[in-house]
């Protein structure tokens, strides 16, 4: 659903921008709305709630600025981030989730997106992000910059070291929502010997649920 007035800048006469929402709670879309129209006066907004949904808008034309969050029904948003990079590379993304800066803001660089902000961020933070990314720019947080800076000049197959080519395949599985039963099936192994792999691996990386792994192959680049 667009925002009337086309894409005239009241202001001047000058286009306006045209920002694309893609987010499946109300309440979310609302506040990302409100900040739109405070940070970008004039602004076409219209909005998406699935992966399907945003394809079909984002072919309908040019736009300015994509805000996106991950946490989609179906298909993920770091699915549709991909696609976005590949089949409309002059767009624009700011992924707006709900999760850490830490947890998903490298693999969303790693996509394409033009900058990161966690939703539970200031008004005024996230406000500024999108006045960046609209404008052309990048945005990271602080938290987010430091962790790359750190991650930039570690050895990035420390951690994976200790996994045998086996716990790797099981953990891009993992990582990619298969059950036991399906990884056993691509494997050709039975569900307990996966749960076992499984185990094994949570035992050296430290972790436990399968949200901590997920979220250890996306920082990785394990998960593509």
């Amino acid at each position: 659903m667009a925002s009337s007035g086309g894409n005239q800048d009241p202001r001047g006469g000058s286009e306006a921008k045209r920002v694309l929402i893609i987010d499946d709670h109300e309440v979310a879309r609302d506040g990302l709305r409100g900040l739109v129209e405070t940070s970008v006066p004039g602004a076409g907004v219209a909005e998406a709630t699935t992966y399907e949904e945003a394809v079909e808008r984002l072919g309908s034309g040019d736009w300015n600025l994509v805000l996106l969050d991950v946490d989609l029904p179906g298909k993920s948003g770091l699915e549709l981030l991909g696609k976005i990079h590949h089949d409309w590379p002059h767009v624009p993304v700011l992924v707006v989730s709900a999760s850490s800066d830490i947890d998903l803001g490298t693999p969303s660089l790693r996509r394409g997106a033009s900058g990161y902000v966690c939703k539970r961020s200031p008004k005024a933070e996230i406000a500024l992000a999108i006045q960046k990314v609209v404008a052309g720019g990048r945005y990271v947080s602080r938290e987010l910059a430091e962790h790359l800076a750190c991650t930039a000049t570690a050895d990035p197959a420390a951690g994976q070291r200790a996994l045998s080519a086996r716990e790797v395949d099981v953990l891009r599985y993992v990582a990619k929502g298969l059950s036991l039963r399906e990884i056993a099936e691509r494997l050709g192994v039975s569900e307990k010997t996966v749960a076992t792999y499984r185990a094994r691996i949570g035992s050296k990386l430290g972790l436990s649920s399968s949200v901590e792994l997920t979220r250890y192959a996306l920082r990785h680049g394990l998960a593509d």
